[in-house]
């Protein structure tokens, strides 16, 4: 039997082939960095390695809060039930009593002593706070600082031997396109990894005072909330903080904390108190309408809007109208810029702030003062400092699309407490208050400004929007 030769190619394609070779060859020793960059980048393999690495150093965190007050009377046999409508009448569609909420999410160990950082609506306001380590063993939690502004916590437990810290990175250097990992917690599955890559820097969605998320597409869902951000080097390069979501899961748009703000805080935190710097001033930023109303150079800086009366940059000789373009040596591109930069300088510090007024550039010294919240009432919004039992925000163009406004300016309400003023008031989450006893509000620190004129027991007058309709609400105050 005859046995069959491979194919052989004809000997002018064996010629062609070896040429081709040659000069290939040749190619990536000549220019080898043009030789690489080719083609794109080749993905890393496998992220096992990394991941053996990281997670004994997260953990898994549940937390009880006592909600006391009235809730929505359930259905008895579920959606649909013919017989909601008598329970509803029955019980006035509350039933008053209290209930233990339980929530979960992620939490990153940082040092061997036991100390964890998570995000601040983990574990705000609970009763009890548990923490599942990678090896199963649970230990509570007790908290040591919470910052409402960011959105970071540090939590601390007493275990019987030393921690495996993570490393935390360089938040700086994160470049977009970087490939990242989350690990977290979601839906209280336990340890879960995803990867991804960095998709935006210095993003802002509305949901918090001082905003820099990096956003990433790797999927996070609820319960990543306090879970750390990785990169190839398994060091930690955020904190997993947020997501954009319509249905509640992951659609490949998530937000990190920079780590780096979390380590500016760290200090404070085990502190258990957090300071701020402030100069007393009120800003906006600069439209091209703005810039040729006000004749402006060109749209960079902070316009300043008001002063605060003997405040620091009233004092310095800063007017309304001038525009802030650096503040202690650093370029204010624009106006979110400013309110990070002046509330990371140490209070009592001296710094130089350079503005424009009248298209000239001038430098003046600034003392840096306290932030409280008598001294900055534009700041609330992270927590209710009226006793209203409401959460304000100034409404951004995020805002706008989730809560489907025609609106793009204003005050809007995003949650409203049980058996507070504003609920016995019938405000509620996404309710835009247009006006207070007949005068405009557009801004958080004019609402501020006019509810502090009133004392306990007054009746206040609101105009709210609902849903495109206006109405007449009126609030007595506690």
């Amino acid at each position: 039997m005859k046995k069959l030769k491979p194919h052989q190619p004809p000997l002018i394609l064996k010629r062609r082939m070896a040429v081709w070779w040659m000069i290939a060859m040749l190619a990536a020793v000549v220019a080898p960095e043009a030789f690489s960059a080719a083609g794109p980048a080749t993905p890393p393999g496998s992220f096992a390695h990394l991941v053996k690495i990281a997670s004994p150093s997260v953990v898994n965190i549940s937390t009880v809060k006592t909600v006391k007050g009235q809730q929505p009377v359930p259905a008895p046999f579920g959606p649909g039930d013919p017989f909601q409508d008598f329970f509803e009448r029955f019980f006035g569609g509350q039933v008053p009593k209290e209930y233990k909420q339980k929530s979960l999410g992620t939490g990153l160990i940082i040092s061997p002593d036991g100390f964890i950082l998570t995000n601040n609506h983990v574990v705000e306001q609970s009763d009890e706070i548990k923490v599942k380590t990678a090896d199963d063993k649970e230990y509570a939690a007790e908290i040591i600082g919470r910052d409402p502004m960011t959105d970071l916590a540090l939590i601390r437990i007493k275990a019987a031997g030393p921690l495996t810290p993570l490393a935390l990175g360089d938040s700086d250097r994160v470049e977009v396109g970087d490939w990242v990992i989350a690990i977290g917690n979601p839906f209280g599955l336990g340890n879960t990894v995803t990867a991804g890559i960095v998709s935006a820097k210095y993003r802002r969605i509305g949901v918090g005072s001082y905003e820099n998320f990096i956003q990433t597409d790797t999927p996070i869902n609820p319960g990543n909330s306090g879970g750390p951000l990785l990169n190839t080097s398994g060091e930690v390069i955020g904190i997993n903080t947020a997501i954009f979501s319509q249905s509640g899961g992951s659609v490949g748009i998530g937000f990190a904390i920079p780590v780096n703000i979390a380590q500016d805080l760290l200090p404070q935190l085990k502190q258990g108190k957090i300071v701020r710097g402030w100069i007393g001033v009120m800003m906006q930023e600069i439209t091209p309408a703005l810039k040729d109303k006000l004749n402006l150079i060109d749209e960079k800086g902070a316009l300043v809007s008001d002063v605060s009366v003997k405040g620091p940059v009233d004092e310095a000789g800063i007017k309304r109208g001038d525009v802030i373009v650096a503040f202690n040596g650093k370029e204010i591109k624009e106006m979110h810029d400013l309110p990070y930069i002046v509330a990371s300088t140490a209070v009592g510090q001296t710094v130089v702030v350079d503005i424009i007024r009248k298209r000239e550039r001038k430098s003046v010294q600034v003392k840096v003062g306290e932030l409280t919240p008598a001294s900055e009432e534009a700041q609330l919004g992270a927590e209710d400092e009226l006793g209203l039992g409401m959460t304000l925000k100034e409404v951004t163009p995020e805002l706008a699309q989730q809560y489907d406004l025609t609106l793009t300016r204003g005050i809007i309400i995003v949650e409203v407490e049980s058996n507070s003023p504003a609920d016995a008031a019938d405000l509620r989450s996404g309710d835009i208050i247009l006006e207070v006893e007949n005068l405009p509000m557009k801004t958080i620190e004019a609402f501020v400004h006019k509810i502090r004129q009133y004392k306990q027991g007054d009746t206040v007058l609101f105009l709210i929007n609902r849903e495109g309709s206006t109405l007449f609400v009126t609030l007595t105050t506690s």
